[in-house]
């Protein structure tokens, strides 16, 4: 946090420098023209002056004398022009005109006026004249205007900082667990969205956190029935309760509930490895057919094992699409399991392939609710768990995840047969 400025001296900086550019751009034009205003007006009192003086020439020398004495009250210098163009009068002034060509126009700071015979030359501006006061209002004007700024800026930094850091200590305390406290959404529009944006934050890990306790639950309950089933089944063979012809059918079904613990637990691992970059998928360009047909073979026994209709259906010819054919096995498994344990004896699951993957069943189905919700963890779960036989809340969950690294899709709705029906799409390769 060191070295960083806070927004209000950022905003105070800024109302100084936007400010302080405005009084120097306003008072270096207002500068120009005022002073070629005040120059324009200079020189045409001067050309009245220079025709009136011009008139009286003629006249008695004490009349050309007081009005030598008027000029030079008024800071004009007269120059007589005698008629070989010899010029008379104060050296700068003799200068001035000599440097026009004895003609009217400008000689440095000096304008001139030549009429017949005079000239009349006078300085515009000096060192202690109108420039330096017009100087010094602009450096007053930029002074003030400054400290306006400044106090601007300062209070508009304060206003904006306000609900900024009462959004930082919101999001602080949210860091530490708490999510009862919301930002304040007021201010300028860009501070207010800041803070609904924190408030939504918090709203959406307060719902993410609720749905990871409920998930947590549901797995716990699944890994304590195996568990209590395998320690009551061993501790009876320990104790010589089971003997003779029993002692094979515990066997087995300490075997299966172990084989139910590993899949949980497996496909935990799996779900939470999907997103770490050592989740190895290797793609390659792979005939679907193959696949299907592979897993065909395993989940016809198993469905004529429960009295379930299992049907394939493939296309005449290769469906060839770049994909993972172990992890693709994987995902047929997961969605034959999931068909297979929701459809009654006497009704079809189907696996077909075409353009797409589908994994069809006769169960009974979704709402359309649940198939917005049926890849979230534990969402069917935690609704169906006394109505229907229900997995671990995970294998739906592990299927989209799987299927969204192979770069595909998968989409659930309902199936022809009645039941739900997920539909794999895979990039061709």
């Amino acid at each position: 946090m060191t070295g960083r400025t806070s927004l209000a001296f950022r905003i105070t900086a800024l109302c100084l420098a936007v400010a302080g550019v405005a009084v120097v751009v306003a008072g270096l034009v207002s500068a120009r023209l005022v002073l070629s205003t005040s120059r324009e007006v200079s020189r045409q009192a001067l050309a009245d002056q220079a025709d009136v003086v011009a008139g009286q020439l003629e006249v008695g020398r004490a009349g050309r004398l007081r009005a030598v004495e008027v000029l030079r009250g008024q800071g004009i210098d007269l120059v007589r022009i005698g008629p070989d163009g010899g010029l008379v009068g104060a050296a700068p002034a003799v200068r001035a005109v000599r440097d026009t060509g004895v003609r009217s126009g400008t000689a440095g700071t000096r304008l001139v006026e030549v009429r017949p015979g005079v000239a009349l030359v006078q300085e515009t501006a000096t060192g202690n004249g109108p420039g330096r006061e017009l100087l010094r209002n602009i450096a007053v004007a930029l002074g003030f205007g400054l400290l306006v700024a400044a106090v601007a800026g300062w209070l508009l930094g304060k206003l904006v900082a306000r609900p900024l850091r009462r959004t930082a200590e919101v999001a602080r305390t949210m860091s530490g667990g708490r999510r009862d406290l919301r930002a304040p959404e007021h201010g300028p529009a860009e501070v207010a969205e800041v803070g609904g944006a924190v408030n939504a934050l918090a709203d959406a890990l307060a719902r993410s956190e609720a749905r990871q306790r409920e998930f947590l639950l549901s797995v716990s309950h699944e890994l304590r029935t195996p568990l209590t089933a395998v320690s009551g089944f061993a501790e009876s063979l320990a104790d010589g309760v089971v003997s003779g012809a029993e002692v094979p059918g515990v066997g087995r079904t300490i075997s299966e509930e172990a084989h139910r613990l590993d899949r949980l637990v497996t496909d935990l691992l799996d779900l939470a490895r999907l997103g770490a970059d050592d989740f190895r998928v290797d793609l390659a360009a792979v005939d679907l057919v193959d696949v299907v047909s592979s897993a065909a073979q395993v989940w016809r026994a198993r469905c004529a094992a429960k009295g379930v209709e299992f049907r394939l259906e493939l296309p005449p010819g290769p469906t060839v699409r770049r994909t993972d054919a172990r992890r693709l096995r994987q995902v047929l498994d997961g969605l034959l399991e999931n068909a297979l344990r929701l459809t009654p004896a006497g009704k079809p699951v189907v696996l077909a392939l075409d353009d797409v993957l589908q994994v069809r069943d006769g169960g009974p189905g979704l709402s359309d609710d649940d198939y917005r919700v049926a890849f979230r963890k534990g969402a069917l779960h935690a609704k169906y768990e006394r109505s229907r036989p229900v997995g671990t809340g995970v294998g739906l969950a592990l299927v989209h995840g799987l299927v969204t690294r192979l770069g595909g899709t998968i989409e659930a709705g309902p199936a022809p047969e009645g039941g739900a029906a997920f539909t794999v799409r895979l990039p061709h390769a």
